[in-house]
């Protein structure tokens, strides 16, 4: 009897806590929101090369290895990859095991079945950007791996019209269905580096390029923590958690005083990844609006604060007053850039290697003042640049100086003088020295920030009697156009995807021309230690050979690296888990949001 009716209130009490907890509302659903300055191009990894539209890919894309979210100084670990690669002794053998049970996001291209993630995507996914169909502008980097066997497939392509896929190469193998071994053509230390950008090398699936095609950019499919849910383009992007992405808890550890680290391990520590359900990506190119939407709590993270709001929102350096009662934070970091304009070394205006060629680059660099840049425009949110070597990266060293870096208008004078660019009509403006218009066809965009960054150029250059002309124009349009040689000078910026300081120097790599060479610099010299560098292991005697190569740049000055920016990211104070790093983007997964508190506000 008594057993009886134990069980008979038991039971009752299940049904009052069953009926108890069909009352209870859904937990509300983790949004995060915040906004890109500059327009997507697409979500391929192997055809996307602009920081945005890789912010993009790298949370919904992975590769074989990403960067550890806390570690400083950063440290890889295996994402697809099982454990870090078993490495021969000359850095030329490179086995991966990979890890089982991972999976792609669901999409038609499979059929209705769950479609399980091997080596054999590995091997497409590398040899896909070999694809002459592709056209993807990750080969020019891959190329310095000699990944044996790639090119050869590339170049029977070219001839033929069509990319064997299914022939076997020495240079990617997959061994087994869950082993890739790859074989380089050259000792490359840092290989492990390279094949650590989800954004780039993200592993796709062949059935969704095959199925999608011409249109792949609007079709991401990957086996990330994201999906995407609704593209507005240029607009509005939505993505939503993948209901496949296998089990991954947050297993960091903070560095021991960093108090946003230490936050963070605190609040996420064993919490399955990613932490919120739908991220919101809002396309806000002006930077008042931007800020505004940040204000007004459209925003929970304002990611690189812009110039124009440093003064009220972070007076000197230190978080407003008035922002901090609203329980907005912030972090300010040196962020692993480099902000430049570059002039086409085969336009007839600016390029070329004669005597009064260089004197003309150089003395526009001269005449250039990047203090003024970074007290005016960007209101002391940047340090000037002495060369194209980016912090945070191995060779970086802050104590190093160059011409890069000097302002010396006098100096400039006397170079444009000596060569003959003088006012030769009478209009008030320089000329060549074989008496034509003297002009610099500048492309810019047409927002407030490079509003600000074109006055202080023109100014400098109005200085010296050399006319300015600016060109406004989109983003991706003259992406393209730089690439293809089409433009005088260009402004852009340039971050680092790893510590690897070599990395910048594709900039003037002479096999990188219509790639990341948009200055289409060529120097024997500059390829020799360029190669050399790349087959060095880490140490002091790779970083001189670096530095050597940067000061050919210096010499020739087809870049005038103006900056490195400082980031200031401020964010609510529902949203943990932010953390800038040096080089990921893959950190949507570690973002947080506590969305009673969200929606209170």
């Amino acid at each position: 009897m008594k057993l009886a009716h134990w069980l008979l209130a038991g039971t009752a009490a299940f049904a009052v806590t069953l009926q108890s907890a069909a009352q209870q509302p859904p937990a509300a659903e983790k949004v995060f929101r915040y906004a890109f300055p500059i327009p997507e191009t697409g979500m391929d990894p192997a055809q996307v090369t602009d920081l945005y539209s890789r912010t993009l890919t790298g949370n919904v894309f992975e590769a074989l290895y990403d960067y550890e979210y806390l570690a400083r100084p950063v440290k890889l670990r295996p994402v697809l990859a099982e454990s870090m690669p078993e490495v021969s002794a000359d850095f030329k053998t490179w086995t991966i095991r990979l890890k089982h049970h991972v999976y792609f996001a669901d999409d038609p291209a499979f059929g209705g079945k769950k479609r399980e993630f091997t080596a054999a995507d590995v091997v497409y996914t590398f040899k896909r950007i070999y694809d002459p169909k592709t056209r993807s502008q990750v080969i020019s980097g891959l190329d310095e791996e000699q990944i044996l066997g790639l090119t050869d497939l590339h170049d029977r392509a070219e001839k033929t019209g069509k990319f064997d896929y299914d022939s076997e190469i020495e240079g990617i193998k997959a061994v087994d269905r869950y082993t890739v071994r790859f074989k380089l053509g050259t000792p490359r230390p840092r290989f492990s580096q390279t094949i650590a950008d989800p954004g780039i090398l993200g592993i796709v699936a062949r059935e969704v390029v095959d199925k999608y095609g011409e249109s792949i950019m609007e079709h991401p499919v990957g086996t990330g923590p994201f999906m995407l849910s609704e593209w507005k383009r240029s607009s509005r992007i939505t993505f939503v958690k993948n209901p496949n992405y296998r089990e991954e808890y947050f297993d960091e550890t903070a560095i021991p005083g960093d108090m946003v680290a230490e936050e963070i391990v605190a609040r996420a520590k064993g919490k399955r990844l990613p932490l919120v359900d739908k991220v919101i990506i809002s396309i806000i190119q002006e930077a008042q609006p931007r800020w505004l939407s940040f204000l007004t709590q459209e925003q929970d993270l304002m990611e690189r604060l812009p110039a124009n709001f440093v003064n009220q929102a972070i007076p000197n350096n230190k978080l407003a007053p008035n922002l901090a009662k609203k329980g907005i934070r912030m972090e300010r970091v040196v962020l692993s850039d480099i902000s430049m304009f570059y002039f086409n070394m085969e336009d007839p205006m600016v390029g070329g290697y004669t005597p009064e060629k260089v004197a003309l680059r150089r003395a526009i660099s001269l005449g250039y003042n990047s203090t003024e840049e970074v007290r005016l425009p960007r209101r002391g949110q940047a340090i000037v640049a002495q060369g194209p070597v980016q912090p945070n990266t191995d060779t970086y060293d802050p104590k190093w100086h160059t011409e890069m870096g000097a302002f010396d208008r006098g100096r400039a004078v006397a170079l444009l003088d000596m060569y003959g660019y003088a006012d030769k009509n009478g209009d008030g403006w320089r000329d060549l020295p074989d008496g034509s218009p003297l002009r610099l066809d500048i492309h810019t965009q047409g927002d407030s920030t490079s509003r600000e960054l074109d006055e202080i150029l023109k100014r400098n250059m109005d200085a010296l009697g050399v006319k300015v002309n600016f060109i406004i124009g989109q983003w991706p349009e003259q992406l393209k156009l730089g690439r293809s040689g089409k433009m005088q000078m260009w402004q852009l910026g340039l971050s680092a995807s790893a510590p690897d300081s070599g990395q910048v120097l594709q900039l003037g790599a002479t096999a990188q021309i219509s790639q990341q060479n948009y200055a289409r610099f060529s120097n024997k010299h500059f390829d020799e230690l360029f190669e050399k560098q790349g087959i060095m292991p880490d140490g002091p005697e790779r970083d001189a050979v670096i530095r050597e190569a940067a000061k050919i740049m210096v010499a020739y000055m087809p870049y005038k690296t103006r900056v490195h920016r400082i980031g200031t990211d401020l964010w609510q104070g529902w949203l943990t888990g932010y953390k800038r790093h040096p080089f990921t983007l893959s950190w949507w997964r570690y973002i947080d949001i506590d969305a009673d508190k969200q929606q209170k506000k």
